[in-house]
């Protein structure tokens, strides 16, 4: 069996473990290399859209909440109060304007955390630059 030198790949943690997973008949050992996944490479694997739930769930929302809509219009015009079709269209109304609220909220606390950090940020550099001239 040839050793051949473990490549890493860019952006890949440097402290690769190679860990043994099995030994063959012939007692040789076979070893992979397990590599570890950083946040910044999931963020560049995905565009960074862990951070962005509210975007995706807003279509979806959007959907559901239309669809109560025109379920319960067609419940209601044919004057079926209290039926199936009526408690759906209802649960379907009510999900969607969850789902639609819940992603303004998380927008807004995302818009805060950024203005937090940009003030930090500036506040941070206001200080380096009273620094340097005092």
């Amino acid at each position: 069996m040839t050793e051949e030198p473990i490549k890493e790949s860019p952006g890949a943690p440097k402290s690769l473990t190679p860990v043994p997973m099995e030994k063959n008949p012939k007692s040789e050992v076979v070893v992979t290399a397990v590599p570890l996944v950083s946040e910044v490479q999931l963020l560049a694997a995905t565009g960074g859209a862990e951070l962005s739930c509210y975007r995706c769930i807003i279509p979806f929302a959007v959907v559901v909440f239309i669809t109560g809509i025109v379920v319960t219009a067609v419940a209601y015009s044919f004057n079926s109060h209290g039926s199936i079709i009526s408690i759906l269209g209802l649960v379907l109304l009510s999900s969607g304007l969850f789902l639609l609220a819940s992603s303004a909220l998380c927008w807004k606390v995302r818009q805060r955390s950024k203005k937090a950090k940009r003030r930090e940020s500036q506040t941070a550099l206001v200080a380096n630059q009273r620094s340097l001239f005092a």
